[in-house]
């Protein structure tokens, strides 16, 4: 087929199933097919295919981004009202590194505001919907990524992710994420971007449908950086130790676990030790239950030169006056607030954070010693299984009355280990399972690796409706 046929195909998908997702926010349908004539016409000039592979791997490939990245000519708001006339003027490093390997972007997608919740939905362009059930939420912040890659309206995409922006999203929409190492891939040109200590938590990555698509793409996007993991080492799976753990131990802030996403957790655990003959090792690691607790505390440290973590009422007000939280409350109680609830309950999280600083110095010292022990747990040769969220995708709003169900994701961004999300088929009410494939740090290979083989057993992305 030629490019110009992919592209126009993916247009008029995004046509066709955008006005009931609401994931691609803003479009660039004229020059992606613009691009895709350029493409077919270098290729009709024939420099020769292994060339052609060598300098643009992603020659003609439709792809999508998160609006909060930077995307020539298109809006960069991230959800907030005051960004509203914001439109990028040049790429966000990825997305250029992307475009320069022949990828063609057809458009932006919707996130939460400011990227820290996890139902994507905002002010300025509404709420994104789950493809499986539009009564569904698609998960944060990178959400409109996820539904848009579920309903097929681009092949590969981009996210980022600080508490699990990247795999919830692939979770609840049954693709592929893949959150890296931390330092690998560079954040730079999204907004907002990670300062001080966060820096050390944000991770900018790939999201797809296929898992095969996920180590191309990591290689653009991380550029040099690559050279930091063993993409090019072979894996052989029955020399991996799997670790195997249920759950985080019963925190009072988290949901129990759904019985169905347990059951496919133990599936996999049956088919490895089955199929490829390996022990799966059982593993109670304590300090995961105060998860949700290291994660806040860590996120708002100082780092080591002693810079404050950046507050989000400072990012709300965005350089403007600041925002006070209580009284946004007042004006959201009477449909007068510019902002979504779940950024006014956040700015008044964060300002309780801050009358606790003793408890906060324990628990980062918590997050630190958890990280050692699970660098030396997962070794050079280890991935552990873990569950991407305790409950299968929510309906919507209901993520406020169990705010804080991320932390399962968000643990694994404070450690700064590798972790591929992975889908494992559909539920009994027909919406995407999936699980969390974690290695040790630099270790990516091995979780990739993991997640192309179970995407084989468990026959990885459905498509929405075909049930």
């Amino acid at each position: 087929v030629t490019c110009i046929e992919v592209v126009e195909a993916y247009v008029e998908r995004i046509k066709e199933v955008n006005p009931l997702i609401n994931a691609v926010v803003k479009d660039r349908f004229e020059e992606a097919l613009q691009e895709a004539r350029q493409v077919d016409k270098l290729l009709s000039e024939g420099p020769g295919d292994d060339y052609l592979e060598e300098k643009f791997p992603l020659l003609g490939v439709p792809i999508t981004v998160k609006e909060a990245f930077s995307l020539h000519g298109m809006p960069n708001t991230s959800g907030l009202v005051n960004r509203r006339n914001v439109i990028a003027t040049s790429d966000a490093t990825v997305v250029s590194r992307l475009k320069q390997a022949g990828a063609i972007p057809l458009g932006v997608t919707n996130c939460s505001e400011l990227c820290m919740w996890y139902e994507s939905s905002n002010r300025v362009y509404g709420r994104t919907n789950n493809p499986y059930d539009l009564q569904r939420i698609v998960g944060g912040s990178s959400g409109g990524e996820g539904s848009a890659l579920a309903a097929a309206c681009s092949v590969i995409g981009v996210g980022s992710d600080i508490g699990g922006s990247i795999r919830m999203p692939a979770f609840f929409n049954g693709v592929f994420g893949h959150k890296p190492t931390t330092g690998v891939v560079p954040n730079d040109g999204q907004f907002p971007n990670a300062r001080g200590v966060r820096t050390s938590f944000l991770c900018t990555g790939p999201m797809c449908r296929y898992a095969e698509d996920l180590e191309p793409m990591l290689r653009v996007m991380a550029g040099p950086g690559v050279n930091k993991l063993k993409l090019n080492e072979k894996v052989s799976l029955e020399k991996i130790k799997f670790h195997c753990m249920d759950h985080d131990g019963g925190s009072i802030f988290v949901s129990p676990v759904d019985k169905e996403i347990l059951q496919a957790q133990k599936k996999v655990v049956e088919h490895l030790e089955g199929e490829l003959g390996v022990q799966v090792q059982r593993v109670a690691i304590h300090k995961m239950k105060y998860s949700f607790q290291i994660w806040s505390a860590m996120m708002s440290s100082k780092d080591s030169d002693g810079q404050e973590a950046q507050l989000f009422t400072d990012l709300l007000g965005d350089h403007g006056k600041p925002v006070w939280p209580l009284w946004e409350l007042m004006k959201w109680l009477v449909g007068m607030s510019s902002h979504t609830l779940p950024a006014i309950a956040l700015g008044l999280t964060e300002k309780l954070m801050k009358l606790n600083p003793g408890g906060n110095a324990k628990l980062v010292s918590m997050g630190k010693s958890l990280q050692e022990e699970m660098e030396a747990l997962l070794g050079p040769d280890g991935v552990l299984l873990y569950p991407s969220h305790p409950t299968i995708a929510p309906r919507h709003h209901s993520p406020i009355c169990m705010p804080f169900n991320f932390a399962y994701t968000a643990i694994f961004n404070v450690l700064g280990l590798p972790v591929t999300q992975c889908p494992l088929g559909l539920s009994s009410e027909g919406l995407p399972l999936g699980i969390q494939l974690v290695a040790a740090s630099y270790n990516d290979h091995l979780t990739l690796a993991v997640a192309r083989y179970l995407e084989e057993a468990f026959g990885g992305w459905v498509l929405p409706g075909k049930v």
